[in-house]
């Protein structure tokens, strides 16, 4: 692969900062170096000084932000969380795709730059999962495929899925001008940990993603930044 520094960094890879807190994601980043551009920041981060990293990392050092909350609530407190958060102009931000919820978090980040991304069903869930919490019959693929077409209807700028089912969302209609981002993604040979319905990266992006989002497999690596550098050659090739 060519000098990243010379040219924009492929933001089609978004680098998971699963680290305890913002100091261990700030010593990631700098491993990892100009390459990557686009980072995820979740809940696990949170207490740990997470949204000042996000914060910091988005006006000083121009990288892209995606803020993983998965917020779930009434719609008046979707609201009124989202407001809060769009006042930064971060990328993305997640709250699961439950109609009400994503209305309320499109009116929240209105007039900002943050795009609000709808969660389908979790990439660590299978149907004896969604048993377990009585969510109903069917196959997941299905169930996916209706909480993204009910998640665009509601104004959602994107959904988050498995790649396993982004094909046949970008079959949607709905689909057009939406993105679809997808965690699950694991390099060939990389441990699947507590993902269920995983495909490897380039496979995600020809299955219709825009984006993957990959965790583990970087910054457990002996090496996080060549193994940043092999998931990009993989989407180049």
């Amino acid at each position: 692969m060519t000098d990243a520094a010379a040219s924009p960094p492929d933001d089609r890879l978004i680098v998971a900062l699963d680290v305890p807190h913002a100091v261990a994601g700030m010593e990631l980043v700098d491993r990892l170096g100009p390459a990557i551009g686009f980072y995820k920041i979740g809940l696990g981060m949170l207490t740990g000084g997470g949204l000042a990293l996000a914060n910091e990392l988005k006006q000083e050092h121009g990288k892209r932000i995606f803020l993983d909350m998965k917020l779930f609530d009434i719609g008046a407190t979707v609201e009124a969380a989202v407001r809060g958060l769009a006042q930064f102009n971060l990328d993305f931000l997640t709250v699961h795709g439950d109609p009400h919820v994503v209305r309320a978090a499109k009116e929240g980040a209105a007039g900002s730059q943050t795009r609000i991304l709808a969660v389908t069903i979790l990439t660590s869930l299978d149907r004896r999962d969604l048993d377990d919490a009585l969510i109903q019959d069917g196959p997941v693929e299905e169930l996916v495929l209706d909480r993204a077409a009910r998640a665009f209807a509601a104004g959602a700028d994107g959904v988050i899925a498995s790649p396993q089912e982004a094909a046949v969302i970008r079959g949607l209609p709905e689909s057009e001008g939406r993105l679809i981002v997808t965690p699950g993604v694991r390099p060939a040979g990389a441990e699947l940990g507590d993902q269920k319905r995983v495909m490897t990266p380039a496979g995600a992006i020809a299955a219709g993603a825009d984006h993957v989002v990959v965790g583990r497999p970087v910054w457990k690596a002996p090496d996080p930044r060549a193994a940043a550098r092999a998931i990009l050659d993989e989407l180049a090739g």
